[in-house]
Order: C-alpha cells, then sequence, then structure tokens
C-alpha cells in the first residue's frame, strides 16, 4: 500500500522510508509546496498542514515538523525553527548558543496523518545540547549543531547511527505501529 509523504526535503524522505519499511507501506514523496502557518504552536502548524496537504494529494497524507527548543528562551523558536535556522544558520547558532552557559535545547517531530476521515498525531523527542561549532556534514540542517544527551557526537557526525535515536524516529515509531494496527 501506498502513503504519501508530503516533503520537499529528500533526505526526510529517504530517512522515513528505511524508518517505515517494514510496515508494507511504500513512502510516496509527494513534493508539493504549502504555504505554512507561523506559529510557535507546533500541533497547530501540523494540522493545518496536513489539512492543506489532504487537500492537495487527495489520498492518505502525512506531514512532519521537526524543531528545536531553547531552554533558555523558554522553548522558543519551536514551530519557528526553520526560519530561525535559516536567518542564523550554523555558524552564527552555534556561536549565540553552544558557547553560552545553558546550551540546553529539546529536539521534537511532531507527525500528522490525515486518512480522510481523522487527523492523528504522533510526537517524539529527545534531549540535547547545542554545539560550540558546528561539526560533520551540514547537508540536513541543524544535526550539525545537535548533540544528544548522553553522546558527544554531533547528528551530522554521527551518520546513519542518528536514525537509531533521533527524535524522528521515536515519532515515526509510533507511527509506524498505529500503520500495522490500522491495517489489521
Amino acid at each position: 500500500m501506498k502513503i504519501r509523504f508530503l516533503t520537499k526535503n529528500d533526505y526526510k524522505a529517504a530517512e522515513v522510508s528505511k524508518i517505515l519499511m517494514e510496515t508494507g507501506f511504500e513512502v510516496i514523496a509527494a513534493k508539493h509546496v504549502i504555504n505554512e502557518i507561523q506559529t510557535e504552536d507546533v500541533n497547530m502548524l501540523v494540522r493545518d498542514k496536513v489539512l492543506k496537504a489532504f487537500k492537495i494529494v487527495g489520498r492518505p497524507v502525512f506531514v512532519e515538523h521537526t524543531g528545536l527548543y531553547i531552554e533558555s528562551l523558554n522553548g522558543f523558536p519551536g514551530g519557528l525553527t526553520q526560519i530561525f535556522w535559516d536567518q542564523l544558520q550554523a555558524e552564527k547558532f552555534s556561536e549565540l548558543f553552544g558557547s553560552s552557559g545553558d546550551n540546553r535545547l529539546i529536539a521534537k517531530t511532531v507527525i500528522g496523518y490525515c486518512d480522510s476521515m481523522k487527523i492523528h498525531m504522533f510526537e517524539g523527542d529527545i534531549r540535547g545540547t547545542v554545539a560550540d561549532k558546528p561539526r560533520g556534514n551540514r547537508d540536513f540542517q541543524w544535526d550539525c549543531i545537535f548533540i544528544p544527551e548522553g553522546e558527544t557526537e554531533t547528528f551530522a557526525e554521527m551518520g546513519s547511527r542518528k536514525n537509531d535515536i533521533s527524535m524522528r524516529k521515536i515519532a515515526f515509531d509510533k507511527f509506524k505501529s498505529f500503520l500495522k494496527e490500522s491495517k489489521k
């Protein structure tokens, strides 16, 4: 069975395809652009995004949003992480938050799935710190500055090992269990 994933990010599409491979669902990247609402409320953002995606795709579809919640900023930027990251980029982000006394943050993924009748939400998060300088490949946004709790390497330095512990994996494991149950 095919399931659509609305994303324009090829790295996310490949990562999610690997995670969901064993469900029997084939992930099809739907590369449509959606005008996302700009809000710190990630659940509202994901609900709005998945409804817009369903309207475009017209079939069961899921969307995903991953954000950073910096503890010294009371959880900001959250739903606004992409805008924040686009403005700062790796060096400035590390300079501002990796060298400060409190470099703790949470990375959280929220998945929204619309099956045509209902919206289902799945969440995963992981605590970590901001590296004092970017390390590793910079192809996948802030992976080069995020060090998961209990680790010494950034997600970027971990390579595919990241997929075993990431917030995306945690959220998609919940989604995977839901998909398996829904097939019964």
